[in-house]
């Protein structure tokens, strides 16, 4: 298609001819970007300035666009944002007039439109008592009319923003703190608000503001490209939706990287999370240097005042020293005076490293002149440089702003290179906050606090930084990074011997938290496998400490005191077989007290007992109780054994609206002279996936209904999903149930991977009573959206099932999943 000529549309102000000529500009191809946002706003330029001439306009008035429409900046569904400006002159009567001339044909084409109608002292007035209208001033552009009337306003305006930028700007500082807090990050966020979130275009205009304050000014270099690119994906996600949308909603995402012209959706939140990153650290560096200034300038009349009104010397600023080419000046890390990086190459880490220890931010002019003179390290570092790198990482969260400041001039990827396919990469799991590289620095953050646990905390810290390495390359990210990890390490400098530790950790970093939740620690070979797996104990003292970092790294929803006890209990017993201990007999495991206690009860009455425990934690060795978990409470529930225990606990729990986080079902065996006969024992983690938990009571009524047949639990399931179907949103992978090779001895080990849903759990364990399998036992892990059910099952007579039985089952469960 060929672009647009717009002249003809100025003969015809109606709402006809501009729609015609707007929706053709929108189809266009050829131009996007700028130039379609450019050539959008001066047709509707043209498109208002007519109806202001036909309108025969008073003189003295002006319309005037503001904001994004006043940068002419407008995306296909932007609202215009006009004023209509009078010198006060004219009657009110035909001002009204005018303004209704303008406002209902914009309106009767269904467009968006914040309108005002002011005299310039009003508009400065308005001004004065709203930030955003302020703001948006600082933007005025004139539409038609008394151009002179309009520029003396912006003068004003400009006058008025420069002088009171001392009060504004923090007020300004503090609506955007605000907004932050409410909005999230947009870096980070899998639905971002391309507009609103932190690091978005509306902080991209606050730079623009706090430049136009002439008090400070953004770091320059990127903030162009990053503010058109969101501009950019926000026109394609207009275009794509047909709405007046900023939120960059998952199931748009294809399509608005379509728009783009980029390969997927991954591809396109990495570009925004790149531009983000660009605007937020820019925001960072902006309001540090105007919180600077504006300290100095309320401590200048002090200090006036002690050295006497007559004046004297200008006083010198104070250089701490804090490393070798690294001072401390006005609340920043910055290089001294006879620093040489061009002949220091360790220098960016000494200073990055410096600066962490001290909790300061790095000044970016530092780090600009770091980039662009400091000579490559040598291959493998110097002892120094490595040691510089693991003091950096074990700053704690002051780690994370030196750290970004690094990675916005491009020095981190010049010391590890493979670090730039992890940069900005989005990770789908809901579970997860940070994008891939953050999490691996925030994992860091966390070791950080845990190196006290473990005889070498260097070689934490750089697994911590190193373990997801992988993810920027297809297959088993954990695969891929064992040796991505095994060449960076050796590139850091660490000998033959650290490198394998930090390759083993990195390839088994998931190893504990995994085996600990999905798979039976009673039995001999899941704890032999994992001491063969990590090899030594002070590789599984470095895996554990890794694991919990990892996980707390990951979001709220992978780590708690019932995950961190199981994985302490998997490590107690790899490290007695990597002593030489004998395995216990997992014949002879025994329940704990309250499991106990409750087994006794229910051979003795044969009928369910339930135990709802809700108050907080307190793990081992804790003085005070934690809050309640995100994971949930524990439920235990003890039944004498007997067939469909599993599916009418499941169902039971599924009526109630329970949302299973995880769980263990095991036989327990008492002693003899405490009962007689085999026990079911089901221990779980449970959450109301609405209002208050029920009462334990109308559990254990359920429950016994639901084992002798009167409570017919897959009808009430059904009636109920009938009544109230679940809203539909992207379609899930289907279930994968698979048989794990070598799993057990002592039974067959089947995995189920589905998505988490009502009732999943009660399907499961219909599908094994129909299947006349014995569950040995379960072992129930709830990560977001996504369900690891892990089932050790076995003939009734207690024997493994033959291999074409065990994959026949594996099809059985997966069909009843679908």
């Amino acid at each position: 298609m060929t672009n647009l000529d717009t002249s003809d549309t100025t003969e015809e102000p109606g709402p006809g001819g501009y729609a015609a000529a707007r929706l053709l500009l929108l189809q266009e191809k050829e131009r996007p970007g700028p130039p379609r946002r450019a050539a959008l706003a001066r047709l509707t330029d043209d498109w208002l300035a007519g109806l202001f001439a036909a309108a025969a306009p008073p003189r003295g008035t002006a319309l005037v666009a503001v904001g994004g429409y006043g940068r002419a900046e407008l995306s296909p569904r932007s609202d215009l944002d006009l004023l209509l400006l009078h010198d006060g002159t004219a009657d009110k009567a035909a001002v009204a007039a005018l303004a209704d001339r303008i406002w209902y044909p914009v309106w009767d084409l269904g467009l968006a439109l914040d309108h005002s109608v002011r005299t310039p002292a009003e508009a400065r007035a308005t001004a004065g008592d709203d930030l955003k209208a302020h703001l948006g001033l600082l933007d005025a552009r004139t539409v038609a009319g008394d151009a002179g009337l309009v520029a003396a306003l912006r003068t004003t305006v400009l006058a008025d923003w420069r002088n009171q930028a001392p009060r504004r700007l923090p007020e300004l500082d503090a609506l955007c703190r605000e907004r932050a807090e409410r909005t999230g990050e947009l870096q980070y966020l899998l639905e971002p608000d391309l507009k609103e979130s932190r690091g978005g275009l509306r902080d991209a205009q606050v730079l623009r503001a706090v430049a136009a304050s002439w008090l400070a000014d953004a770091p320059r270099e990127g903030l162009d490209v990053a503010r058109r690119r969101l501009l950019d994906a926000r026109d394609a996600l207009h275009l794509a939706t047909g709405r007046a949308t900023d939120r960059l909603a998952l199931q748009e995402q294809d399509a608005v990287a379509a728009e783009l012209g980029l390969l997927d959706a991954d591809t396109l939140l990495r570009e925004v999370y790149e531009a983000a990153r660009t605007i937020s650290y820019a925001t960072d560096v902006t309001w540090r240097e105007v919180n600077r200034v504006l300290k100095a300038r309320s401590a200048r009349p002090r200090l006036r005042t002690l050295l006497g009104r007559g004046g004297g010397a200008k006083p010198s600023v104070e250089r701490t020293p804090l490393a070798e080419g690294v001072v401390e000046m006005d609340g920043e890390a910055v290089l001294a005076r006879g620093a040489r990086p061009e002949r220091d190459p360790v220098l960016p880490l000494r200073a990055a490293a410096a600066a962490a220890q001290s909790a300061l931010p790095i000044s970016p002019h530092a780090v600009r002149r770091l980039a662009a003179a400091a000579r490559p390290l040598p291959v493998p570092w110097p002892a120094e440089a490595r040691e510089e790198l693991v003091t950096l990482l074990g700053a704690g969260e002051a780690t994370v702003p030196v750290w970004e400041a690094l990675e916005a001039e491009g020095i981190v990827t010049r010391l590890l290179p493979d670090w730039e396919r992890v940069r900005c990469r989005p990770q789908r799991n809901p579970v997860h906050t940070w994008t891939v590289d953050r999490h691996l620095v925030e994992t860091a953050v966390r070791a950080s606090s845990l190196t006290r646990r473990v005889s070498r905390p260097d070689l934490l810290l750089v697994a911590a930084l190193l373990h997801d390495i992988g993810k920027g390359w297809p297959g088993d990210h954990s695969v891929a990074g064992e040796t991505i990890a095994r060449d960076l390490a050796a590139r850091i400098g660490f000998d033959r011997t650290d490198t394998a530790v930090i390759a083993t950790a990195v390839r088994h970093h998931l190893l504990l938290v995994e085996t600990a939740t999905r798979r039976d620690l009673d039995d001999p070979a899941t704890v032999q496998s994992v001491a063969t797996a990590v090899g030594t104990l002070g590789t599984l003292e470095l895996l554990h400490a890794l694991t919990e970092a990892d996980a707390l790294a990951t979001g709220p929803a992978a780590w708690s005191s019932w995950r961190a006890s199981l994985v302490s209990d998997l490590v107690k017993r790899v490290a007695g077989v990597l002593a030489g201990e004998e395995p216990p007999d997992p014949e002879a495991a025994a329940p704990s007290a309250e499991q106990e206690r409750l087994a006794i009860e229910a051979l003795r009455t044969g009928e369910p007992v339930l135990a709802l425990r809700t108050e907080p934690v307190v793990p081992d060795g804790a003085e005070e109780p934690r809050e309640p978990e995100p994971v949930g409470v524990e439920l235990l529930v003890a039944v004498p054994e007997r067939p469909g225990v599993l599916p009418a606990v499941a169902g039971v729990l599924a009526l109630h609206r329970l949302t299973v986080r995880a769980a263990d079902l095991r036989a327990v065996s008492l002693p003899r002279d405490l009962g007689d006969g085999p026990v079911l024992v089901l221990d779980w983690r449970v959450a109301a996936e609405y209002g208050s938990l029920p009462e334990a009571a109308r559990l254990r009524a359920d429950l016994v209904r639901a084992l002798d047949g009167s409570l017919d639990i897959p009808a009430r399931l059904a009636e109920r999903e009938a009544a109230y179907p679940r809203r539909r949103g992207l379609a899930a992978p289907p279930p994968r149930v698979t048989v794990a090779a070598a799993g057990s001895r002592l039974a067959t080990v089947i995995e189920v991977r589905a998505q988490d849903a009502p009732g999943l759990l009660h399907r499961i364990g219909r599908a094994l009573e129909g299947a006349a399998v014995r569950v040995r036992s379960a072992h129930v892990s709830t990560l977001g959206a996504n369900a690891v059910d892990t089932l050790y099952v076995t003939r009734p007579d207690g024997s493994l099932l033959p291999d074409e039985e065990a994959i026949d089952l594996a099809r059985t469960l997966e069909e009843a999943l679908r």
